[in-house]
């Protein structure tokens, strides 16, 4: 796709227009709804998916039943798509690439459609925001989509946030996750970690041996926080403070979530060591590179 999507546009501005075409989630479970109506129907060969659909991985079995409903009662949701920018005469899908799948193994011949000309970062917003709001992409593929949107774009994560309706910290905590080897992220796709137990990983010095552990011992994510810690006192040669890592793990929750809001603002690991029964205390934020230190010293200073 083309980079020179106008940067002035501001990210979701139009998105109620270009979700009210989506209309809501096709559930082959679900009762008999009047089929939006579609401008058009289009031979399936000439539909291709779109290269930047942050899915991908897709169920077997829900296709399996999606294709089972499409062959009794058809499509009930056309599928939103737009020419294609580099054939001509075919189309790329915007939304609705499941029931594009679903549709090859029903062997159907055409399928309904609604023809859409939009931009990139329009199709780039409503593959992310269809697949957040119907099927929950996995971790890491929704990590990817809000990189997309914000290395592609040039967008700020409080942009994104509020077109998307969460948080800044949900946002930097999520892209936090690509930061770990790809097996790791592979056992999140897999749905074998939890976004919790990655976040866990990505502070020691060794995530994937980290993983394999939590995986082969079913670990829940306060075990895992425990083993890393542990793993975190070994790496230092057994000089870490027990009675200080001990406080850490006595922390309220509240001074958890505090301490995951700074980290995912800073991009960096920050702790916060508050004198029990008093109203002082440290905040301690950490750093590997003076290349860091100056990225921290400019975002604290305003730069």
């Amino acid at each position: 796709m083309s980079d020179k999507t106008p940067k002035s546009r501001g990210l979701g501005r139009g998105l109620s227009a270009l979700m009210a075409d989506i209309g809501p989630a096709e559930d082959a479970a679900a009762p008999e709804t009047p089929a939006r109506r579609a401008e058009t129907t289009v031979p399936l060969d000439r539909i291709v998916p779109n290269p930047d659909q942050p899915r991908r991985r897709f169920a077997e079995e829900e296709l399996e039943e999606l294709a089972r409903s499409i062959k009794a009662r058809g499509i009930l949701q056309p599928l939103i798509v737009r020419p294609d920018p580099a054939r001509e005469g075919q189309y790329q899908i915007v939304a609705g690439e499941r029931r594009w799948r679903a549709s090859q193994r029903a062997q159907l011949h055409d399928v309904p459609v609604i023809v859409r000309d939009l931009n990139d970062l329009e199709v780039l917003e409503v593959a992310i925001i269809e697949n957040i709001q119907r099927a929950d992409l996995n971790p890491v593929e929704e990590a990817a989509g809000y990189r997309q949107l914000l290395e592609r774009f040039g967008h700020t994560q409080d942009q994104l946030a509020e077109a998307l309706g969460k948080s800044r910290s949900h946002i930097a905590n999520a892209i936090r996750l690509l930061k770990l080897p790809e097996e790791v992220q592979s056992l999140v796709r897999e749905g074998q970690l939890s976004a919790g137990h990655a976040r866990a990983l990505i502070t020691v010095s060794d995530p994937a041996a980290i993983a394999r552990q939590v995986v082969a011992r079913a670990l829940s994510v306060r075990e895992t926080e425990a083993l890393v810690r542990k793993a975190a006192q070994e790496d230092d040669g057994g000089t870490r403070p027990r009675k200080r890592s001990a406080r850490a793990a006595d922390k309220d929750a509240d001074t958890r979530a505090l301490e995951g809001d700074l980290s995912a603002m800073l991009d960096t690991k920050v702790s916060i060591e508050h004198e029990p029964g008093g109203e002082r205390g440290r905040l301690v934020i950490q750093y590997n590179s003076l290349e860091k230190l100056d990225e921290l010293c400019n975002r604290l200073s305003g730069g």
